[in-house]
């Protein structure tokens, strides 16, 4: 068997990303290695082993181009509400909470936010049926 253990996106800005997943995410380094030519940040919190990798392009000054291949990351949380609305006050500009109906069910309640570089990110909420763990 294979265990996922990070996903990595090219991120421009160092500290915006750093304190955009801090803040939205309490996601915080657990590791940085800094090459010549890039530097690869890992970021986790206490509640998984799973990581985020930020590589940072040091020659990189105009936006990634996202194309229309990447879809999104997703976290869940354990009270959607109250966390759309402490992104509404730390600033964050999350969309309107949604909610997700099969066949008449709820099957899911969540909300996107985009990180500094246009990056989609999934907010939903933990214990509804399906992938919402």
């Amino acid at each position: 068997m294979a265990k996922l253990i990070h996903s990595m996106i090219r991120v421009r800005d160092e500290a915006a990303s750093l304190a955009f997943y801090e803040r939205a995410f309490g996601l915080v380094v657990a590791d940085r290695l800094a090459f010549e030519s890039f530097t690869l940040i890992y970021l986790s919190n206490a509640e998984q082993t799973f990581e985020l990798e930020l590589t940072v392009n040091h020659d990189r000054n105009r936006p990634y181009d996202l194309g229309d291949g990447y879809g999104h990351l997703a976290v869940s949380v354990a009270d959607v509400d109250a966390e759309h609305a402490r992104f509404v006050r730390e600033g964050l500009s999350p969309l309107p909470v949604k909610q997700l109906a099969l066949r008449g069910q709820v099957v899911g309640r969540f909300f996107f936010v985009v990180d500094p570089d246009g990056y989609r990110i999934e907010v939903l909420q933990r214990g509804a049926p399906g992938r919402f763990l």
